[in-house]
């Protein structure tokens, strides 16, 4: 019986100590996490509002590609004349 008195007084002592130590490390980590995310949603809804003319520029940008194919296919098929 006396082992299990030694036994309990260690566990107070010497263990419970360090788990609370770690328990205590694990949820600081965890509010700086909650930061961090708190932070990153607060970043995405501001970048929301950015993005309402993203479609237009996109149109923009595809007339744009197309017109540039166009003209890059006729001077191609000029070079080609012009070395072949």
């Amino acid at each position: 019986m006396v082992l299990w008195w030694i036994g309990n007084v260690i566990l107070l002592v010497v263990v419970l100590p360090v788990v609370i130590y770690l328990l205590n490390r694990v949820l600081a980590a965890l509010e700086r996490v909650r930061g961090a995310t708190d932070a990153i949603l607060s970043g995405g809804v501001a970048l929301i509002g950015e993005l309402n003319g993203v479609p237009e520029a996109l149109a923009t940008t595809d007339e744009t590609v197309k017109e540039v194919a166009n003209g890059a296919v006729r001077y191609a098929g000029s070079v080609a004349k012009l070395l072949g």
